[in-house]
């Protein structure tokens, strides 16, 4: 007998990875359920930078535009020590957009209104967040989990994630372990306010007596976001003007608090991601420093790639599907964890350049290679593997300008027939599109050969990209057999 489900997927926490999950899924047709303990929507600027990989996600789901409309670019900075300017000018400097990569530079919405964005574009999928649902216990067998609320009420679902934050009920639920370590003797209080007395230009930021504090203009607000390196500063507008000017030596007032919040230097990473059918994505399975801007980018990643895995699943798919969730993004959380690390020593140092961020925070570069997931089949490889990030590029279909990412968008796979020698297979969920330097019916014109230098292909080949935008498995054109091979067992029904 089948079990009785409630849902097919319920996700704990209504932040970007579960906002980000639930669009995913619902997309896809899954049922699911997107609940929060919280009693209202966060209303606060934590995870406002967007790094260029995220901006491609948020492209794919279609609100990437409402997202530009939100926010911002990076500003220049000053930091001064003990009054003396000691260093000036961008953090993040801007690089042009290239055929490959069409959103080189972090982009700039507060936290709040990328979470309103993306409950705009699930409303638009029917679904929505159940506020003031808080989960307590939960319990699973082969067939399904149960998850007892606050209520005392149960849901029963094929599948649990938990995107419920650092403290995860979910995780410690199950008895995972979150290895790594809290510093609290490196504390920060950081508070969205109304201040003047400074323009909206530039940030700024002092250290004196080795402390630190910072304001930056809060992109698509009016507000500020001052940052005090201690925690005992009030988050008052007295406060808060007290501490600011006594560091920066200038005359500001602070009018209004809008939120505040205390952060302590954490960095933990759960010793597994998934236990049976209960799978924990974002905060709750890793917790970075602020430094770098990597947590918020790195989760709503995590839900783009468990997503369309977790539906191909619940549609037939192999259930093996799932390991790979871990085994790709584990190392990847691995990786942040070490360079907000280092970010933040040298923050602790009060290096002059502690600010600087470079290529390494774009997170353009993560890829899969050597995964479960990732199959190179030619005997001479290309510059972009099985693995490897797919690139962008400018093309044409039957005369009109469209963009490889255009073709990727949504949840399907796609192939990619580079020289057109092959039939291409006819499989439920994959578009398949032959990929010439010249013009042909109903294939895609590398009009500028941007497609093959960008995929650094010479001669024909198979690239099989999947849902989420990486190269899955590469191939020659009589590979076709060990493609379907590749494929059917990830398609579901």
């Amino acid at each position: 007998m089948s079990a009785q489900h409630d849902t097919d997927v319920l996700i704990a926490g209504a932040g970007p990875t579960g906002l980000v999950l639930a669009c995913e899924l619902a997309r896809r047709g899954i049922a699911f359920r997107l609940v929060d303990k919280a009693t209202e929507h966060f209303g606060g600027s934590r995870g406002d930078g967007i790094h260029p990989r995220t901006q491609e996600v948020f492209a794919d789901l279609g609100v990437l535009d409402d997202l530009h409309a939100a926010g911002a670019g990076g500003i220049p900075m000053r930091k001064y020590e003990a009054g003396r300017l000691v260093w000036e000018g961008h953090p993040g400097e801007p690089v042009p957009a290239t055929p490959g990569v069409p959103h080189p530079n972090a982009w700039f919405v507060p936290q709040f209104r990328t979470e309103e964005v993306l409950r705009k574009a699930l409303a638009g999928y029917g679904g929505q967040v159940e506020l003031g649902v808080e989960l307590r216990a939960l319990r699973q067998d082969d067939r399904q989990v149960t998850a007892r609320l606050a209520d005392d009420t149960e849901i029963r679902a094929r599948y649990l994630v938990g995107a419920d934050g650092g403290r995860s009920t979910v995780r410690r639920a199950l008895g995972i372990e979150f290895r790594g370590e809290t510093d609290e003797t490196t504390k920060a209080l950081i508070a969205d306010v109304r201040l003047s007395g400074l323009g909206r230009d530039r940030a700024l930021a002092w250290s004196r007596d080795g402390e630190l504090a910072s304001v930056q203009p809060l992109a698509g607000t009016d507000l500020f976001t001052v940052t005090a390196s201690r925690d005992d500063v009030e988050p008052t507008p007295d406060g808060l003007r007290e501490w600011l000017n006594r560091m920066s030596g200038l005359d500001l007032r602070v009018h209004e608090v809008h939120w505040n919040s205390v952060w302590r230097a954490n960095a933990r990473l759960a010793e597994r991601y998934r236990d049976g059918r209960v799978l924990l994505a974002g905060d709750a399975a890793h917790v970075c420093p602020p430094t770098g801007g990597q947590g918020m980018n790195t989760g709503v990643q995590d839900a783009h790639n468990l997503g369309w895995k977790l539906a191909a699943v619940l549609r037939g798919a192999d259930e093996a599907l799932l390991d790979s969730y871990e085994a790709e993004r584990y190392p990847v959380a691995e990786g942040v964890l070490r360079l907000s690390g280092r970010l933040l020593d040298l923050l602790r140092e009060d290096d002059p350049e502690a600010h600087v961020r470079g290529p390494e925070l774009n997170q353009l570069g993560l890829h899969y290679r050597g995964g479960p997931l990732a199959e190179e089949r030619r005997a001479e490889p290309a510059a972009v593997l099985a693995g490897d990030r797919a690139p962008d590029a400018p093309v044409l279909l039957d005369g009109a300008e469209v963009r490889l990412f255009e073709l990727f968008a949504g949840p399907h796979w796609t192939l990619l027939d580079f020289g057109g020698t092959s039939a291409g297979l006819a499989l439920p969920g994959l578009d398949a599109h032959a990929v010439l330097r010249e013009p042909r019916p109903g294939a895609v014109h590398d009009v500028h050969g941007h497609a093959h230098d960008g995929y650094g292909v010479d001669r024909p080949a198979l690239l099989l990209v999947r849902p989420d935008g990486y190269l899955g498995w590469a191939g020659a054109p009589g590979d076709l057999a060990d493609l379907r091979a590749y494929l059917l067992p990830k398609l579901g029904s």
